[in-house]
C-alpha cells in the first residue's frame, strides 16, 4: 500500500512539477523585469515586466527567422540533445510545440477515423505520421491523434488507412470542433 501511494505521489509530481516550474520561472521574470524597470526609471509600472517578455519572446522569434541567429539555434539544439536528462524534457516539448506553432505542424490533416466497423463508429482527429516503418508496419496505416475534448490530452491510435477519411476543413475548425466537444455552433473558421 505505502508502495503505491509513493507511485502516486510520483506520478502527481511528474505531472504538475514542468507546469509549476514554468510557472514559477514565469513569475519570477516578470517580477524581475518589473524591478528593473522600477530602479532605472524609479517609476512603478504594474505588469511592464510582462510587456517586456512578451516582446522580448517576439524579437526572439523574428531573429530565429534570420540568417544570422539560425546557426547559433542549430548549435544550441545540438548542445541540448546530447545533455543527458535535459534532453528527455526539451526534445519532446520542443516537439510538442512545433506541431501546433512550428513551421512543422502536425494536426493540419483533419480526418474522420472508422473506429467501430460493425456500429459505424467514427472519431474526429489529425494525422500525424503517414509513414510508420520505423515501427515496423507497412504503408496500410496511419498514426492518427485524438485530442480530448474540454482537456488538454489525447490519445493516439495507429488505424489501417482504409479507415481514415479527409475531412474538407481547415484543421482550426477540426480542432475547434473537438475541443468543445462538438459543441460549437457552426464549422466556419472566422467564428
Amino acid at each position: 500500500m505505502r508502495k503505491r501511494l509513493l507511485n502516486y505521489f510520483f506520478q502527481g509530481l511528474f505531472y504538475i512539477a514542468p507546469l509549476s516550474v514554468t510557472l514559477y520561472i514565469i513569475y519570477k521574470t516578470v517580477l524581475f523585469f518589473d524591478g528593473l524597470f522600477l530602479d532605472v526609471t524609479h517609476f512603478y509600472f504594474p505588469g511592464v515586466g510582462f510587456i517586456i517578455i512578451v516582446l522580448g519572446i517576439t524579437l526572439l522569434g523574428f531573429l530565429a527567422n534570420t540568417f544570422l541567429l539560425r546557426p547559433a539555434i542549430e548549435i544550441f539544439n545540438s548542445i541540448i540533445s546530447r545533455l543527458p536528462v535535459i534532453k528527455d524534457l526539451y526534445s519532446p516539448i520542443k516537439d510538442f510545440f512545433s506541431a501546433f506553432v512550428g513551421k512543422d505542424k502536425k494536426f493540419n490533416k483533419p480526418v474522420l477515423v472508422k473506429i467501430n466497423i460493425n456500429s459505424n463508429l467514427e472519431k474526429v482527429g489529425f494525422i500525424t505520421q503517414d509513414d510508420l516503418t520505423e515501427l515496423g508496419l507497412n504503408k496500410d496505416y496511419v498514426s492518427v491523434y485524438f485530442p480530448h475534448s474540454y482537456a488538454f490530452s489525447g490519445e493516439l491510435f495507429i488505424v489501417p488507412a482504409e479507415n481514415v477519411k479527409p475531412l474538407n476543413m481547415p484543421s482550426s475548425v477540426a480542432m475547434k470542433f473537438i475541443l468543445s466537444g462538438g459543441a460549437i455552433k457552426t464549422l466556419n473558421e472566422n467564428d
